[in-house]
């Protein structure tokens, strides 16, 4: 029999491919259905599963493993570089640290106070024009466990799904730049001032990088591939900028949009600079 061509998550481990399939109520359906296909393919599972039709993604049982092995790869596969995805690991750490690293100083975790997050770098109108290196650092900062989390699995899935195909360097510039561009743009609309915390912005500058390259052809995807792609990007774009608009008062909307007209603006500018990856 035949053996079926690479499907658009060929390039992640098998423990990435188990993880995306065991939670793949978390993500678009596309998402879990090219991850059960993937093991598949890879012969990892059985073509067929019992008592379905479509195997749906949750069905999937991974191969007979200690599950805290099986744990323990799940993390390195999401914290620890490797080739093809060197500096999301990165992002993720450094996040994760800088929450640490407030909560033992003191700060109340699960409800900074503000004054706290001023004192860790965050964007606040009264000081940033004097102290420009805010709208940087105010990046790595959030505001809770739930505003960490929210980024940091929006951040784990595009680094997983583009960051080889984006390039390592330009996933970093356009991270940072989008970060401060949506910092820029937070003060320049809260006129009446703001204090501002949150990877969100370089979050959405990410998607405007992939939309770039998506758009320009920058990427060795087929025409089938690409149109995934994008349709995928652009759920997950639309549908961040819509749960901002409709979440809580203190959610940050301007560093969103900011944030993503800037990926997009450098990404289509990156591309003639690098060559498609």
């Amino acid at each position: 029999m035949e053996t079926p061509p690479p499907g658009p998550l060929a390039d992640k481990t098998d423990a990435e491919l188990l993880y995306l399939a065991q939670h793949a109520a978390r993500y678009p359906a596309a998402i879990g259905t090219a991850a059960v296909q993937e093991l598949q393919r890879r012969g990892l599972i059985p073509d067929e599963l019992p008592n379905t039709a479509q195997p749906h993604p949750q069905t999937v049982s991974p191969p007979d493993t200690n599950w805290l092995e099986q744990v323990t790869q799940v993390i390195r596969a999401m914290l620890w570089p490797r080739p093809g995805y060197r500096i999301t690991p990165w992002l993720l750490n450094t996040n994760l640290v800088v929450f640490l690293m407030m909560g033992l100083s003191g700060v109340n975790l699960l409800a900074p106070a503000g004054a706290a997050l001023v004192a860790w770098g965050s964007n606040v109108s009264s000081l940033t024009p004097q102290q420009p290196w805010r709208l940087l650092t105010s990046v790595f900062l959030h505001g809770g466990p739930a505003h960490l989390l929210l980024n940091m699995s929006a951040l784990l899935l595009l680094g997983l799904m583009a960051e080889s195909r984006a390039g390592h360097w330009r996933w970093l510039l356009i991270y940072l730049l989008s970060g401060i561009g949506g910092s820029l743009t937070s003060l320049w609309w809260h006129t009446q001032g703001v204090n501002s915390v949150g990877a969100s912005g370089a979050i959405f500058g990410l998607y405007g990088l992939l939309l770039a390259l998506l758009l320009t052809q920058r990427t060795t995807l087929s025409r089938q591939e690409r149109a995934g792609m994008l349709g995928l990007l652009l759920y997950f774009a639309l549908s961040s900028l819509v749960g901002g608009l409709e979440g809580p008062a203190g959610t940050d909307n301007a560093a969103h949009i900011g944030g993503l007209l800037t990926g997009l603006v450098a990404g289509l500018a990156s591309v003639f600079v690098w060559r498609p990856k």
